[in-house]
């Protein structure tokens, strides 16, 4: 569903496109700028800068390192390593606590830079555990990665699919690089469109959400746009971005010195409006750079140079904490800030039913309860309590309690499938309540039953206490 209309001259196209998300995409793309319309107005997202080479030659890209004057896709001021990419994660999620996301998105390809690509990505999840972890790529290397992207946390994966044609591919592509070897026309654009496919449809099978994004192009592939949304579609990718091409002479591309002509913003509405009716469109992607920093339409990136990096971060739990509270008085629209309002811990493989067991779990889905009801907030990656069977002990337990113990120690209850005695008497010593009666169930339904017990248990101790 779309509407348009025209202002000050320029065509504006919105798709409503939170009115075809299922509940647990809807929810999982609430908090991420890049994703949401909605959420890009209050959270912000970092793109770290740790992947300069790229397996794939773009007729609209020219990569740009040590440049801080351009504003576009594959220009950063500083390449990072991954314990500096790892560091400065870390000074900004100090610095803003609306951080939600961290993303690699280049300035090359993130997986043509395996080794640098993820040992950041496996730092970050380690060193910041509730931050949504996100990948932007041309796909090529992508079934080549996708265990390693589920292993490592990664929900949300932008992929950049301009055509399904492999004639129209090797106008847009001068050449790949796989296995080797160098690839250039129609064959080239075979490979690619085959890998494109294989590597979406793996990733959405696993349950992770995928965002296409297209360049449109006049005169090359703007009239085969509804095709790739129907097929993205097909796949099970749930957003489309098409961005208008940016295609100056100063900027070096073989576009831009050919004098290929860039769409006008009218043109981009009337494609946007054409391929709706297939799948949801995004409107608000700003073309942001591969080191972008800071809420959408704002780029902090300079604020944040290297040389900046403080000797000694700071404790992350304190912020974690702190940021949990943010985001929940964003989420609920302020109603988190009521006395009675708390957060709580849930144990679920996809988010809709309780199912996990306490000692197993690898991620805990974070919710405020309040006035405005039952609100996902976000979600904290924890170390296993247990390897081994339901009622292992581990030798190490009592230090992986000990990290739980930490992580959750803002909430007031956690909920699961099934706990062992040891760590529901460690949760109940820290004043954390551990639940099991709702398991296999609705999480909604049960945080609701929850929290309307909570809150009675909470009035009935005021009256005790003469504060009625």
């Amino acid at each position: 569903m779309t509407s348009c209309s025209s202002a000050g001259g320029a065509a504006r196209c919105r798709a409503t496109h939170t009115e075809q998300f299922t509940s647990l995409q809807a929810s999982k793309v609430a908090h991420h700028p890049c994703y949401s319309a909605s959420g890009h107005h209050h959270y912000a997202r970092m793109h770290l800068a740790v992947a300069p080479a790229c397996n794939l030659q773009c007729n609209y890209c020219n990569r740009k390192y040590d440049c801080s004057n351009e504003s576009r896709p594959g220009v950063v001021s500083e390449l990072l390593m991954p314990e500096q990419a790892a560091a400065k994660a870390r000074q900004v999620a100090a610095a803003i606590p609306q951080l939600s996301v961290v993303g690699i998105a280049g300035p090359g390809d993130p997986l043509a830079n395996m080794g640098r690509t993820f040992n950041t990505l496996e730092l970050l999840r380690n060193q910041l555990p509730d931050l949504k972890l996100c990948l932007s790529t041309n796909g090529l290397m992508l079934p080549d990665a996708v265990d390693r992207l589920l292993d490592v946390g990664v929900d949300h994966v932008t992929v950049t699919l301009n055509t399904l044609d492999p004639d129209e591919a090797a106008r847009i592509y001068a050449w790949l690089w796989l296995d080797g070897e160098r690839y250039t026309g129609r064959e080239a654009g075979e490979m690619l469109l085959a890998r494109q496919q294989e590597g979406i449809r793996r990733l959405t099978e696993k349950g992770v959400l995928v965002k296409i994004n297209s360049v449109l192009i006049p005169g090359i592939n703007d009239r085969s746009l509804l095709q790739v949304s129907e097929k993205a579609r097909e796949w099970g990718a749930f957003l489309h971005n098409i961005m208008p091409l940016i295609a100056r002479p100063e900027h070096g591309t073989v576009f831009g010195l050919n004098g290929q002509p860039e769409p006008d913003a009218d043109f981009l509405a009337e494609v946007r409006g054409r391929c709706a009716v297939a799948m949801p469109q995004m409107s608000h992607c700003q073309q942001c750079r591969a080191d972008a920093i800071g809420m959408l339409g704002e780029d902090r990136s300079q604020q944040f140079p290297l040389s900046a990096l403080p000797a000694q971060p700071q404790p992350y739990l304190p912020l974690l904490h702190q940021r949990a509270r943010l985001h929940a008085s964003i989420a609920s629209r302020g109603e988190s800030d009521e006395p009675q309002a708390c957060l709580v811990a849930v144990a679920s493989s996809r988010g809709d039913v309780i199912d996990c067991h306490f000692g197993h779990v690898e991620r805990f889905q974070i919710y405020s309860l309040s006035a405005a009801g039952v609100v996902l907030v976000n979600e904290r990656f924890t170390p296993k309590y247990c390897h081994g069977s339901d009622d292992c002990a581990p030798a190490d337990g009592d230090d992986r309690m000990a990290e739980m113990l930490a992580l959750l120690s803002d909430v007031k209850a956690v909920f699961c499938a099934r706990i062992g005695y040891a760590p529901w008497q460690k949760l109940e010593q820290h004043g954390i309540q551990p639940c099991v009666e709702g398991a296999w169930q609705s999480v909604h339904d049960v945080l609701s039953r929850w929290w309307q017990q909570h809150r009675q248990q909470m009035a009935s101790d005021d009256r005790e206490k003469g504060v009625a």
